[in-house]
C-alpha cells in the first residue's frame, strides 16, 4: 500500500516492518532485538505483575474491588472455557496455560493499542534523538502467533497420546465404520485438519489485530493524503475503530485463542467427545 503525499509519500504497512532496534547475530541466527521482542517482553511482564497483584497480595474473606475482579475473572475463565471442554481429570493441569495464555494475549492486544516510545525510528527534539511514538501489536505480527499456536498444538498432541497411548490416539482421528478402501484419504485429510488448526488459530489472532491497526493507520493518514479538511471525518472513524478494537476485539480475539485451545487439548485427552 502506498500513497503520493504533497510532502513525501506514506506508508502504513511501514509500521509492521521490524528494523533491530538492537542487532545480534549469532552466525547463521538473527537474535537482534526488534519492537516486537520489547512488546513481548513487555507483554510478558504485566501479565506477571497483573496475575500477581490481583491473585497473590491481601486476599481476604469479604474480598475488596481487587480481589472481586481477580475472583470474576477466574470464575469466567475456568466455567466458560476449561470448565466444559476439559475433562476433569486434566482441569488442574490445563486451567492456568490457558488462563495465563487468554491474560497474555489480551494484555499484547490491548499494549498495542497505547501509544509508546517503542520504535528505532527517531526525531530530534532539541538536539536529542528520541524514539518515536506510536502503536504496535505484537500479536499483529505472523511468528508471534504462530509461535502461540504451535505450544497450544504440540500440546494437544502430547496430551492425546500421553492420556490414550499413540495407537488409541491416532485410531481416534477416523471415523468408526469407515471403509478400508477410504481409509488412506481420511487419514491424509485428517492429517490436513490437524495442521489447519495450527494455520488458523495463528492466522485469525493475526489477521483481525493487523486489519484493526491497518485500518487506524489508513483513515489517520488521509489527513495528509487527501486535505487537512478531512480531519473531522478521519479522527470519528478512525476513532471508531480505537474504540471497537479496544473494547471488543481485544478480549473476543483473546477469549477465542483461549476457547480453542482448550477444545483442541480436551478433544485430544478424550476423543470419543
Amino acid at each position: 500500500m502506498r500513497f503520493v503525499l504533497a510532502a513525501g509519500e506514506f506508508h502504513p504497512q511501514e509500521e509492521f516492518e521490524l528494523p533491530p532496534i538492537v542487532p545480534l547475530e549469532l552466525g547463521p541466527l538473527d537474535l537482534s532485538i526488534n519492537k516486537a521482542v520489547i512488546y513481548l517482553w513487555l507483554g510478558g511482564l504485566v501479565t506477571v505483575l497483573l496475575g500477581i497483584w490481583i491473585m497473590r497480595f491481601g486476599l481476604a474473606l469479604r474480598p475488596a474491588r481487587r480481589q472481586t475482579i481477580g475472583e470474576t475473572l477466574y470464575d469466567l475463565l475456568y466455567g466458560q472455557i476449561v470448565e466444559g471442554n476439559v475433562p476433569g481429570k486434566a482441569r488442574g493441569t490445563w486451567f492456568p496455560y490457558v488462563a495465563s495464555l487468554f491474560l497474555f494475549i489480551w494484555i499484547l492486544n490491548a499494549i498495542g493499542f497505547i501509544p509508546l516510545p517503542i520504535s528505532s525510528e527517531t526525531h530530534d527534539f532539541w538536539g536529542l534523538e528520541l524514539p518515536v511514538w506510536g502503536i504496535y501489536a505484537a500479536t499483529a505480527n505472523l511468528s508471534v502467533t504462530l509461535a502461540l499456536a504451535t505450544m497450544t498444538f504440540v500440546a494437544t498432541h502430547v496430551e492425546g497420546v500421553r492420556y490414550n497411548g499413540v495407537v488409541r490416539y491416532l485410531k481416534s482421528w477416523i471415523p468408526a465404520g469407515v471403509p478400508k478402501a477410504l481409509l488412506g484419504p481420511i487419514v491424509v485429510l485428517e492429517v490436513i485438519s490437524q495442521i489447519m488448526r495450527l494455520i488458523s488459530l495463528s492466522v485469525r489472532l493475526f489477521a483481525n489485530m493487523l486489519a484493526g491497526h491497518m485500518l487506524i493507520l489508513v483513515l489517520l493518514g488521509l489527513i495528509f493524503i487527501i486535505s487537512p479538511w478531512v480531519l473531522p471525518l478521519s479522527i470519528i472513524l478512525g476513532g471508531g475503530i480505537y474504540a471497537f478494537e479496544v473494547v471488543i476485539v481485544v478480549t473476543i480475539q483473546a477469549f477465542v485463542f483461549a476457547l480453542l485451545s482448550a477444545i483442541y487439548i480436551g478433544g485430544a485427552i478424550e476423543p470419543e467427545h
